[in-house]
């Protein structure tokens, strides 16, 4: 057996005007319960320093530069990484990235034990719009203030597994997962911060949003035989409504465990990764049952074309 106890910190929301060191310190109270509970790596939202900063539209680069990280660990981000440190507890955690050479870009990044920082992952599949959009309900400007990630979907070996991260939009994209898959990835750590509402479809409850959640997470575990924790930043954040629904799903699709608030919350789970083993040797098995021949539109094409060749 490779049992990891595995925390996954839903947090609650983080308003425009909460300081970094403010959001740390709830950090920090979830890893102290994640430490009580025996938990050897806390995986903690998307973008969890902040509020969702993308639902605004800034003109002001100096103020679109006050959300971000220059580094990381950072002065506010020290104490978090020093607890860590001290109880030998992994972390992963989402934070918006401001590069050396000023790039942008939403990023997860994942520690050691020992807190060096070990793996790092920015966000490939960027949902939303670049400008003002009136005929939203609500903006979601992630292609204004991020680029597309530039480091593929990389896996790490950390603590006796191969891990690999997504962030929030990337879970519905199954490319994505069977990228990590194909690299043997057995645990695959997920944050996200999903409005409640959809901005262009106010007919689609909070229900049918977190079942999409659900489904894809499912659907991704199971099909490359990998746990998947997904972590929510959730509550009214600045008066708009993010859902929660936390959950760890073992390698066969099943939800293991699952968040019944919307509030900061600890979910923990012992996640054996010997268990990946049946479905990456049996009906996953890509060696023995992979077609590659009859893919070649998955990396050739990007909008719909007909078979009559008109363009959806």
């Amino acid at each position: 057996m490779r049992e990891i106890v595995i925390g996954a910190a839903q947090m609650g929301p983080i308003q425009r005007y909460d300081s970094r060191e403010v959001v740390v310190a709830r950090m920090i109270v979830l890893l102290e319960e994640a430490i009580a509970a025996g938990c050897m790596l806390v995986i903690f939202p998307e973008l969890c320093l902040t509020t969702f900063f993308p639902r605004w539209y800034m003109e002001d680069e100096r103020e679109v530069a006050t959300w971000f990280e220059a580094k990381m660990p950072n002065a506010a981000t020290q104490p978090l990484f020093d607890r860590a440190r001290t109880a030998g507890v992994a972390i992963s955690f989402g934070y918006a990235e401001q590069t050396p050479e000023g790039q942008a870009f939403n990023t997860q990044l994942l520690t050691d034990p020992d807190l060096n920082i070990i793996g790092k992952y920015r966000k490939v599949h960027l949902p939303g719009h670049a400008e003002f959009d009136p005929d939203r309900a609500f903006q979601h400007l992630e292609k204004r203030y991020f680029q597309p990630g530039d480091l593929g979907f990389p896996v790490f070996r950390n603590m006796n597994a191969w891990m690999g991260m997504l962030i929030c939009n990337d879970r519905r994209w199954p490319e994505a997962y069977r990228e990590l898959g194909l690299q043997g990835a057995e645990l695959i750590m997920l944050g996200y911060n999903t409005p409640t509402t959809n901005s262009q479809n106010s007919g689609e409850t909070p229900e049918t949003r977190v079942f999409h959640s659900d489904l894809c997470c499912q659907a991704g575990a199971y099909q490359n035989s990998a746990w998947v924790v997904a972590v929510a930043k959730a509550g009214d954040e600045d008066g708009h409504a993010l859902f929660a629904g936390s959950i760890i799903v073992a390698p066969d699709g099943t939800i293991v465990e699952k968040a019944t608030t919307d509030g900061d919350e600890l979910l923990v789970h012992s996640c054996d990764m010997d268990e990946t083993k049946f479905g990456k040797k049996t009906i996953f098995d890509f060696k023995r049952h992979r077609q590659i021949k009859h893919y070649s539109r998955i990396t050739s094409q990007t909008g719909v074309i007909y078979p009559d060749g008109t363009k959806g």
